[in-house]
């Protein structure tokens, strides 16, 4: 059994397979195979952007039919049609995630795009956020994509076109009341999000 991160060669391509046999404190992703570590806790302007974005997802969803979850919940995006455990390289947790298709979900999270994904950027996660799961997201079929920018107070969505690529939008800036592209009516006040 795996319990620590210094166990494991930090250069080798592992599985979804692989992951849940590790029994360690930290969380981690698997991204393409290659293993990134998560902040050990989010600051608390973090918490705070999420827990209200959170609140708009129950009062949006409640009476629809998509499911809306939050970190930590894995996400197993397969490459190939295989869903199989060792066919699957990339596990992330995103901060906020909405699958409307629930064949999707099992016990153990959600195997295939969401829908609709949101990513808080914290200090030292940028890269992995705007490049490594921007091109997985991407890849994979996700919908909608938003990356909150909590230190320059703004929030950048892309949306998938009929090729498969993402299209970015104007970003949405702090004292405007955004919206999703795929979810219209689902509105955030950005006000609120930024005022801490």
């Amino acid at each position: 059994m795996i319990t620590s991160l210094d166990q494991l060669d930090l250069s080798k391509q592992y599985t979804y397979a692989d992951y849940l046999k590790w029994r360690f404190q930290e969380r981690v992703e698997l991204i393409r195979g290659r293993i990134f570590k998560m902040s050990p806790a989010p600051a608390r302007k973090h918490q705070a952007i999420s827990r209200y974005i959170t609140s708009q997802m129950v009062k949006y969803f409640e009476n629809r039919p998509c499911e809306w979850y939050y970190a930590p919940f894995d996400v197993r995006l397969p490459r190939k049609a295989s869903k199989a455990d060792k066919q699957v390289y990339t596990v992330v947790q995103p901060d906020i995630c909405v699958i409307c298709d629930k064949t999707k979900l099992d016990k153990r999270g959600c195997v295939g795009a969401p829908d609709l994904i949101i990513e808080i950027l914290s200090p030292g996660n940028s890269k992995k956020e705007m490049k490594d799961k921007f091109e997985v997201y991407e890849e994979a079929g996700v919908r909608e994509y938003w990356i909150v920018q909590s230190t320059d107070n703004n929030v950048l969505v892309y949306t998938l076109n009929e090729q498969g690529i993402f299209i970015g939008h104007r970003p949405f800036i702090e004292d405007e009341i955004m919206h999703s592209f795929i979810f219209p009516e689902l509105k955030v006040d950005l006000r609120e999000v930024f005022k801490d």
